[in-house]
């Protein structure tokens, strides 16, 4: 990977066009590689994933299912910057 920042934050904050009741445990942001074209890397910012805090504390029980849980959210982040699909990442256990 390459040119891919990595954060934390407590929530997710919603936009005003979705539920406000969304819940996410992570969010990548970003185009794809497999979206990008010749242009795509001539000033463009870093791609970004966001782990969620609060609510992989909220759902989890001990320290092990935390580290699970943190894992599981990573790889599934970075799964869409390699272009894979929720549905795909879905059949392959990391949904």
């Amino acid at each position: 990977m390459n040119n891919v920042a990595i954060f934390t934050q407590e929530h997710y904050v919603p936009s005003s066009n979705e539920n406000p009741n969304t819940v996410l445990l992570g969010l990548y942001e970003g185009t794809p590689l497999t979206e990008r074209d010749s242009w795509w890397d001539a000033g463009s910012l870093p791609d970004r994933i966001t782990v969620f805090r609060a609510p992989i504390l909220k759902m989890c029980r001990n320290r092990d299912e935390v580290m699970h849980e943190i894992t599981v959210t990573v790889v599934h982040e970075i799964a869409h910057h390699f272009g894979i699909s929720d549905e795909r990442l879905h059949e392959l256990g990391w949904g």
